[in-house]
């Protein structure tokens, strides 16, 4: 199977700005994107692939007022014109049925031109959007789910493995003049190596437990050393569980508990991009659904 498209976009508006610093931003973009997908016969493997152009226009909201220009300056940071984001995506992967199981690998790269990211003025929670010179975001992804063992049972797995990287310069948006890197050096959300693997199981008098076990190798220290050594938060791992039964065609109860172990992460502790920030703590629910006639 072969298929094409082309999406044509024109954005046209005032500038992001609260200065006279910006221009009025009209752009236009035509994105092209192409796709195949083919299934040996007998073994049943599917091969697909793809490769695309996206533009994503520049938030439109902002704020005034002089109060806020002087505190920006202050901070050495001015208001530039947001441009657009534009993306180059190509993927490929492959299905592979066997026995009841099913794997799926595939692999992607995204080059992005004018990333669109947020970035806060000082240590304050006033967000503006930003746009950076270049972003590398590429990694590759397996996942395994199983038949139904019994007729009871099944598990299954993801893992991903990605890299997101920006470089250059902020070119508009909140801008504080220099460059962050000449080298490509990670995005405060970049996470190397994330694994979940879990199960489901039916129980006798319509009952059922599932489980889940979340992995994640760390995402990336914004200060190395203080208090973490090295470029990543630690690695961390949380347990999920879940019980239910069915009281007849049309009531279920079910008790989730998340986070089971009540282990707290730090999952950024980035001040110029977004702030610090931790995973929940342990949270258990219980849930009561009624299915009325239909």
């Amino acid at each position: 199977m072969l298929s094409a498209g082309m999406r044509p976009t024109r954005f046209s508006e005032g500038s992001f700005a609260v200065t006279s610093t910006a221009v009025p931003v009209d752009e236009s973009a035509i994105s092209p994107r192409f796709g195949a997908t083919a299934t040996i016969p007998r073994l049943r493997w599917t091969f697909r692939a793809f490769y695309g152009h996206y533009y994503q226009a520049p938030p439109i909201e902002t704020v005034s007022g002089p109060a806020l220009i002087d505190y920006t300056q202050q901070q050495g940071l001015t208001f530039g014109t947001l441009p657009g984001e534009r993306d180059e995506e190509h993927q490929f992967g492959v299905t592979i049925p066997y026995r009841g199981w099913v794997l799926d690998a595939d692999n992607f790269k995204t080059d992005v031109q004018n990333f669109l990211d947020h970035n806060n003025i000082g240590a304050s929670s006033i967000f503006f959007p930003v746009a950076v010179s270049r972003a590398l975001i590429r990694g590759w992804e397996l996942t395994l789910r199983s038949p139904r063992f019994a007729h009871r049972g099944q598990v299954h797995l993801a893992y991903s493995n990605q890299i997101a990287e920006g470089a250059g310069t902020i070119i508009g948006g909140l801008t504080e003049p220099g460059a962050i890197s000449s080298q490509l050096t990670p995005l405060d959300h970049d996470q190397r190596n994330t694994l979940n693997v879990g199960g489901e199981l039916s129980l006798p008098s319509r009952s059922y437990v599932s489980t889940n076990v979340y992995y994640g190798s760390g995402l990336s220290n914004a200060f190395p050393g203080a208090p973490y050594p090295g470029n990543y938060l630690p690695q961390h791992t949380t347990f999920d569980l879940s019980l239910g039964k069915d009281f007849g065609e049309r009531f279920t109860a079910s008790l989730t508990a998340l986070n089971v172990a009540n282990r707290r992460v730090e999952y950024d502790n980035s001040l110029t991009f977004g702030g610090y920030h931790w995973n929940n703590p342990r949270e258990i629910y219980v849930e009561l659904r009624y299915r009325f006639h239909y």
